[in-house]
């Protein structure tokens, strides 16, 4: 991890001994062995410790997962799930599986909810939304609702009467979130469609936003402060927001001269405001400040995925989906006053999945 001008020294230092580490070791993080990319995390600790420097107590490491595509805390703080796709993003092969675990980061039930089991039909579960008691799951084509305590399935809403079979044969749902207010919103890739589910009528389904500028919507998260959802585009990596009648504003796009994203899969806000961004294939994530001051957090990461911000903690989770892994790690708190305060390595978390140099 790093970020721009503000780290200490002896992070700099550790970074030119980390690369040409890394380099040795040709470590191809996509496609390499879950083994191989934990012995780096291991050299990277180890060096860690060589510097005197240690990790954050709030840094949690999961392995044992499969291609997991989205990390979401509770509202309680008192535990955190991970969705595993478990295979092919769209095949429905009912083995996808959904991972809990407790407040410290340590799973409790690796497969907490199971494709096939229990009557249980889930797929290939990406983004996850959780509303009161409730966890919503998007599957491929089908928005479904688990009981979050119990892992029992409650809501199953199939969205395959909503598409235009002339232009998108099949939709590919990718992330869901909720407004707070009796809404959830889900985002279609193939056809850049938003949906708007009102929970409160049965799950009705409209279409909010349809539209080619939202090219391959990716991650949402709703806004509180501004009372608008945000959506992140896969295709051209843009970041643009939508107002409640479905009207579209481009709040960040790459140019001709800048090519600061590519591929955005997740997105989501601290308690204070501050926008949280997963580049999946440049192996980023970004703090964007309400000010639109952007800062490259953590860098050279195992294809991050829809990340997600537990505001309790103030915790950021990332699940690395060719990693097949994730993390928990602590995140920097704005000054509350009385001068310049010297950051640490403990505001910004350590990242052990990391990729090596032009990955």
């Amino acid at each position: 991890m790093r970020n721009d001008s503000t780290w200490p020294l002896s992070f700099v230092v550790l970074s030119i001994i980390v690369r040409p580490v890394l380099m040795y070791t040709h470590i191809q993080v996509q496609f390499v062995a879950p083994r191989a990319l934990f012995r780096a995390v291991g050299i990277g600790a180890a060096l860690f410790c060589v510097l005197g420097i240690t990790m954050p107590a709030s840094a949690s490491q999961i392995d044992g997962l499969q291609r997991p595509q989205s990390f979401v805390a509770d509202p309680s703080g008192e535990f955190y799930f991970i969705s595993n796709i478990n295979g092919e993003p769209e095949a429905k092969d009912n083995n996808g599986f959904i991972t809990r675990l407790d407040k410290e980061g340590k799973i409790t039930h690796l497969h907490f909810i199971q494709g096939g089991q229990n009557g249980t039909t889930l797929d290939a579960p990406k983004g996850m939304a959780i509303v009161d008691r409730l966890l919503y799951v998007v599957d491929v084509d089908t928005l479904r609702g688990f009981d979050k305590e119990t892992g029992k399935p409650v809501v199953t809403v199939p969205l395959d009467g909503n598409r235009s079979h002339d232009l998108h044969p099949t939709i590919a749902l990718i992330d869901v979130t909720y407004d707070g207010k009796g809404t959830l919103y889900l985002s279609d890739t193939e056809a850049d469609t938003i949906y708007r589910v009102d929970i409160a009528k049965q799950h009705a389904i409209s279409i909010l936003a349809k539209n080619s500028a939202l090219a391959g919507p990716s991650g949402l998260a709703w806004n509180a402060k501004t009372g608008k959802l945000v959506v992140v585009s896969w295709n051209k990596g843009k970041i643009s927001e939508i107002t409640p009648d479905g009207a579209i504003r481009e709040l960040v796009s790459n140019s001709f001269f800048s090519s600061r994203f590519h591929n955005l899969s997740g997105v989501d806000f601290d308690e204070w405001g501050s926008m949280y961004v997963s580049d999946f294939s440049a192996g980023k994530v970004w703090r964007i400040r309400p000010d639109m001051k952007f800062e490259v957090i953590a860098e050279y990461l195992s294809t991050p995925a829809d990340i997600g911000i537990d505001r309790k903690g103030h915790l950021i989770l990332v699940p690395y989906y060719y990693g097949n892994a994730a993390e928990m790690n602590g995140l920097e708190r704005p000054s509350t006053g009385g001068g310049a305060k010297k950051r640490s390595l403990a505001d910004y978390g350590f990242d052990g999945m990391k990729k090596g140099p032009g990955q």
